[in-house]
């Protein structure tokens, strides 16, 4: 505990050292050291003097002593630990090599896992020597066994599954085939068409399908029974009539022969025919027991009837001519009666639901189908349908059962389980191999078993992996040096451990792994860039260094690079969330493709293709969910700053802004207007805006601690430093103590390193000229006292950054902007602040940007000389848009202005 708070101490006090250290040497007035790694006590002793020399410009001596003896037991305790001390020195400076160092290594390692425990025998090699058995034992052969399992799992029962797509189109088949029987049978008409009672069901049958000739002959037959009938009655009248005296005689008529009567003669032919005489009896009896009337309409519908049958014919040789195969008969469908018919398609329907349920396999022979069909329709069909019902069906019928491959593999699975293993006895001594021989399968096996097999590490495909990984980081390296942003040692600490993920979720077997992920992490905290260069080098180093799927490569692959490519675009978590979805869609949508076009997502094991890109697809959005839920925690951790942090931090609801609002109005308003100063010109100068934004929100936090010291949060009240302090060695005091506050403030509430290099450096080592100013008129009075620039500049550093460099500039324009205002208004006295030129104003800028650049303020920054005058006119413009003219109303008398009121 004690080292540790020694060590805390002192990295405090180096720290410091350093920044005063680095001023003053820029300055050029502390003695040089020597060079060389080999003269570190030298070193030592030229930093101690140099910060004697600069402890010794203090008026102080009390507490010049004070410094003195506490560097003095520093030294001495840095002297006794010197070869720890030295221990750390050389590995801070050498850091970045050791990171680089401990980057190879790692990756080698985890992805080259499978090079550690590699044997010297091997299968198809000569033994090296005579091999015996050390004991007796007995020893799987793994060839036979696996023999007999796969002769078992090959003869197992395949198990089948229902097609629902063959059974869906079966039945759509059959509907169709019996919606052209109703067709049919609706332009035949309905059947039986009259009553039954009256003209038997035969007869119909008879009526509407005997051929022309037939009916002619049938109703000539009945035209002579209804002319013999008259005849006879007619007959019997003259008869009456002769038998009376007063009658005369009429001529007697000679009935014809039969040869004369050629129609007569047809209808005796026809007489011979069952059907015909059935239904000529039939006719004569319905008109006998009717009238004559009724009997004519009969005959009209069933001449109607005919013709109905007649289209009805037709329409079924259409049919045939359309379907190869005929399976409607006239006799068969148009011959049952309309209630049979409805029978006969329910019973139809019910047989095949019952044949599909049972299921058809493939090669079944057609008389079993047959057997089964008829065995089925026996119970649900009437007995005259069944031969229709059975072509019907059979036409539409086929295999709807298919192989069911998981089923079938689970039960190949278990019945190879369930075969035990072939054992070989090896007595003790016995020779496995000898000298000379090659190595079978179960030769190996029987060393392996007695772990005679020699396992080592092969270094030279290590090597030559590391190699490889070496000159992926030296990519790595390349590009970092190339990218605007400037990585930390942490920061490749991170990257490192991202890296690793991947190849070590594939290590523990998990197909997959951790691409989207690193790619969405890695895109967000450091660009585009870095993490599509992460994501390239890994394809090509995994792709020939591990066993695994080229299309799962392929799927994380495009993951990490959409992840990589989008995510430091997005603001806000919801819009992170929905690129985890792309993610999702993109690696499913790649597996399926590559799939495909290798011609594996055809065939039995489509489903399990599309299984696997679900799955796929499932695991970039798990990872996605995964890598939200650990950004937090990781820019926590190693100190990141992400876009969407920069957001939430500038929010004006946080804690420390709201304080700063609340507690320094005047300092929140001029905090306000140095943002908007400077992200235009960070906007311009391709800077990162967030970062200055909220960077410039929490750069004056610290003057919280005494609002009244500042002269914007005074509101007009009287100046405490010309009141009350009347010191400008305190009143400066002051001033510079709203940096150290504003750090403790910062780390306090944990806001981010990136953050809090702008409460310091945005006033860098620059001299509070006020106070000087007061300070020497006041030594000029009293020559007892001395002034020294050092009380009254800031601290430091000066901006390390581009950004931090802007808000400097933008912070002493926006004073310098306001007090322009202000003498404006003063001076002018009817002037107003459109009357100030824009010359004046960028002029003013301009003389305050080279003051800061002669004063070696922004050396560190990365400004360039050409880009301060691009900064000023910003500024101006920034500044005009803020006071642009308003339009001058027309000022009102005060008698007008009452009338109207």
């Amino acid at each position: 505990m004690k080292m540790q708070q020694f060590l805390q101490f002192l990295n405090q006090q180096l720290t410091h050292w350093r920044r005063q250290y680095t001023g003053l040497r820029r300055k050029g007035k502390l003695i040089r050291s020597p060079k060389g790694k080999s003269h570190r006590r030298e070193l030592l002793r030229t930093m101690v003097k140099n910060i004697i020399l600069f402890l010794s410009k203090t008026n102080d001596k009390s507490n010049r002593r004070k410094q003195e003896k506490a560097l003095k037991s520093k030294a001495k305790s840095v002297k006794t630990n010197s070869i720890y001390a030295v221990g750390l020195d050389w590995a801070h400076e050498q850091r970045y090599s050791v990171i680089l160092a401990i980057a190879i290594v790692s990756l080698t390692g985890v992805i080259g896992h499978k090079l550690y425990n590699q044997t010297q025998l091997q299968v198809g090699h000569l033994a090296p020597q005579t091999i015996t058995a050390p004991y007796t034992a007995r020893i799987e052969d793994q060839k036979k066994t696996e023999a007999e399992r796969k002769a078992v799992s090959n003869s197992s029962l395949q198990m089948l599954m229902l097609d629902a797509r063959m059974n869906e189109q079966i039945n759509k088949n059959l509907q169709q085939l019996l919606d052209d029987g109703n067709e049919i049978r609706a332009v035949a008409g309905a059947f039986p068409f009259f009553d039954p009672v009256v003209l038997s069901i035969p007869t119909q049958r008879y009526l509407r399908s005997c051929v022309d000739s037939e009916w002619q002959a049938l109703l000539l037959a009945i035209e002579n029974s209804k002319n013999q009938q008259k005849k006879g009655t007619r007959q019997t009248a003259a008869s009456s009539r002769s038998s009376s005296p007063n009658q005369e005689r009429q001529p007697s008529t000679t009935p014809k022969s039969d040869s004369q009567n050629p129609d007569q003669t047809k209808t005796v032919n026809f007489s011979q025919n069952t059907d015909f005489t059935q239904a000529v009896a039939e006719l004569e009896s319905y008109r006998v027991t009717t009238s004559e009337k009724n009997l004519s309409s009969l005959i009209a519908k069933i001449s109607q009837t005919r013709q109905r049958y007649t289209q009805a014919t037709s329409k079924l040789l259409q049919l045939e001519t359309v379907s190869p195969e005929a399976i409607y008969e006239e006799s068969l469908l148009l011959n049952l009666l309309d209630e049979e018919w409805e029978r006969t398609k329910m019973g139809i329907h019910q047989s095949s639901e019952r044949i599909l349920t049972q299921g058809i396999p493939q090669g079944l022979p057609k008389n079993i189908l047959e057997d089964a069909v008829s065995l089925q329709l026996q119970t649900f069909v009437p007995k005259d349908a069944e031969t229709l019902a059975k072509k019907l069906l059979l036409a539409v019928l086929k295999p709807n059962l298919q192989r069911d491959e998981e089923q079938t593999r689970q039960n190949a699975q278990k019945a190879a389980a369930g075969v035990p293993p072939v054992m070989v006895k090896v007595r003790d001594g016995e020779v496995i191999v000898k000298k000379g021989e090659q190595i079978t399968a179960w030769n190996f096996e029987v060393l392996e078993h007695y772990h005679l097999i020699r396992r080592e590490i092969k270094w030279h495909e290590l090597v030559k992996l590391g190699s490889v990984i070496a000159i992926a980081i030296g990519i790595f390296v390349w590009v970092e040096r190339h990218i605007d942003y400037e990585l930390r040692q942490r920061d490749r600490l991170l990257v490192l451990l991202l890296t690793l993920s991947v190849p070590g979720v594939i290590t523990i077997g998990l197909p997959y792994t951790t691409w989207s992920a690193l790619g969405l992490l890695l895109g967000s905290f450091y660009g585009p860039t870095l993490g599509l260069t992460v994501v390239g080098l890994l394809l090509p180093i995994l792709g020939i260094s591990l066993d695994m799927s080229k299309a799962a490569l392929l799927a994380g692959v495009g993951g990490g690079i959409l992840g990589s490519y989008i995510a430091q675009r997005l603001r806000s978590r919801e819009e992170l969330a929905l690129l985890g979805v792309a993610i999702a869609l993109t690696q499913g949508g790649i597996y399926l493709v590559v799939k495909i076009l290798i011609g594996q997502a055809f065939g039995s094991t489509w489903y399990i293709v599309l299984k696997e890109a679900g799955l796929f697809a499932l695991s970039g959005l798990g990872w996605s969910v995964v890598a939200l839920g650990l950004s937090p925690y990781l820019e926590k951790v190693f100190d990141l700053v992400t876009p969407i942090r920069l957001a939430e931090l500038a929010n004006p609801n946080r804690p420390l802004l709201k304080r700063l609002a609340t507690e320094t109005p005047g300092t929140f308003q001029h905090t306000l207007l140095v943002a908007t100063l400077a992200e235009a010109a960070a906007k311009e100068l391709g800077c990162n805006v967030e970062l200055v934004r909220a960077g410039t929100l929490y750069h004056d936090i610290g003057k919280m601690h005494d609002p009244l010291g500042f002269i914007e949060n005074q509101m007009g009240g009287p100046n405490k430093h010309d009141t009350e302090i009347q010191d400008p060695w305190k009143s400066a005091e002051i001033i510079k103590k709203h940096v150290t506050e504003g750090l403790v403030m910062a780390r306090k509430h944990l806001l981010p390193t990136a953050i809090q290099a702008f409460i310091p450096e945005h006033q860098g080592t620059m001299l509070i000229a006020y106070f000087h100013h007061q300070a020497q008129q006041m030594a000029q009075d009293d020559p007892s006292l001395t002034v020294d620039d050092a009380d009254f500049r800031y601290d430091g550093p000066i901006p390390q950054s581009r950004e931090t460099g802007i808000v400097m500039l933008a912070d002493s324009c926006e004073a310098a902007l306001r007090s322009l205002e202000a003498s404006a208004k003063l001076l002018g006295e009817k002037r107003s602040l459109k009357d100030v030129s824009t010359e004046q104003a960028l002029t003013m800028l301009n003389n305050i940007l080279r003051a800061k650049w002669q004063d070696n303020q922004l050396v560190d920054s990365g400004l360039t000389r050409e880009e301060m005058s691009q900064i000023a006119q910003i500024f101006v413009d920034v500044w005009q848009q803020f006071h642009h003219k308003r339009i001058a109303y027309p000022k009102l008398k005060a008698s007008s202005v009452m009338r109207n009121s």
